[in-house]
């Protein structure tokens, strides 16, 4: 049975150009695209293989569905 997990993805633009993707609930979960269509496909096929592994090794698959963000901009 397939289940739908929602997922936080952080772009960030590298100084080259780049972007570097990562999911904050999967540890180690990094990649990079050339542009940020890119970096979205990169990090999905990366999700994908990375909650694979989770399920094989029979561990807990977390995601982000109850997940609460918030951006505070403050001066420093």
């Amino acid at each position: 049975m397939t289940v739908n997990k929602t997922y936080r993805i952080v772009l960030r633009k590298e100084p080259e150009g780049t972007y570097t993707a990562f999911v904050p609930s999967l540890p180690g979960c990094i990649t990079y695209g050339d542009s940020v269509e890119h970096a979205l496909e990169m990090i999905k096929e990366a999700i994908e293989g990375y909650v694979a592994v989770l399920k094989e090794e029979g561990e807990t698959v977390p995601d982000d569905n109850e997940t609460l963000e918030y951006s505070l901009q403050v001066a420093v």
